[in-house]
């Protein structure tokens, strides 16, 4: 499903360069459940933004289901990310003045879902992030366990093929975060492939393959049973 081939991105500092992704070659298949585990500026969020196409390696090949991604314009790019792809970041990025339920119609709307098929679909990913009930609440009458559930349904809502997933628990508390880390291994008991971006060993543990990013370079991991 994804392969990176000797991808690179470097940044300029003043008048130093960094390279945050150094030749990294990587290949994740449809139905696997991975994280990159790796400490603060160690490249993992650089590496987690090219493969969600918000951001382009300054070389290398980028294969989508054998489709070369980095061939693509700006416009290209963006089709394939709002079809293929699911993102859940730490901060959760929910629209405070509008409930659960209309936080996850908001894909839903923008892809040309009538609202009676985005109301019904968006019922449907938060029963089955198991928030049926709390639909109506606002953002702040959430805890933030279920704020990250509400950004899951929303990120599943249009059936993206993969769900890259940035500190998903770093602002929840340790059985908040072990809850959500439940949800995805449900997730992708069911199918769903899932990217875990995370510097915390035991979050990357839940997944079924490790591996480790230390000064852009990326190598397999132990065995995270």
């Amino acid at each position: 499903m994804i392969q990176l081939i000797d991808l690179t991105k470097s940044f300029q500092m003043g008048e130093e360069t960094i390279t945050a992704v150094n030749h990294v070659n990587f290949q994740a298949e449809k139905g696997e459940f991975i994280s990159i585990v790796g400490p603060s500026g160690s490249g993992k969020s650089t590496l987690m933004n090219i493969l969600g196409l918000l951001d382009t390696a300054d070389s290398g090949t980028y294969l989508l289901n054998q489709e070369d991604v980095t061939t693509l314009n700006d416009n290209q790019q963006a089709v394939i990310r709002n079809a293929k792809i699911g993102f859940v970041f730490q901060s959760f990025h929910l629209l405070p003045r509008i409930n659960a339920l209309e936080n996850v119609m908001v894909p839903l709307l923008y892809h040309g879902y009538s609202e009676k098929q985005a109301k019904e679909k968006a019922l449907f990913y938060l029963d089955k992030v198991n928030l049926l009930g709390r639909e109506k609440h606002l953002p702040k009458q959430l805890s933030g366990g279920q704020q990250q559930r509400v950004a899951i349904a929303r990120a599943l809502s249009c059936d993206p093929e993969i769900i890259l997933a940035d500190e998903p628990t770093g602002a929840l508390d340790s059985k908040t975060g072990a809850e959500i880390m439940e949800l995805m291994e449900q997730l992708n008991e069911g199918g769903q492939t899932i990217v875990v971006i995370t510097h915390d060993v035991s979050v990357a543990k839940r997944a079924r393959r490790v591996v480790e990013m230390h000064d852009g370079n990326l190598t397999e991991g132990k065995d995270p049973q």
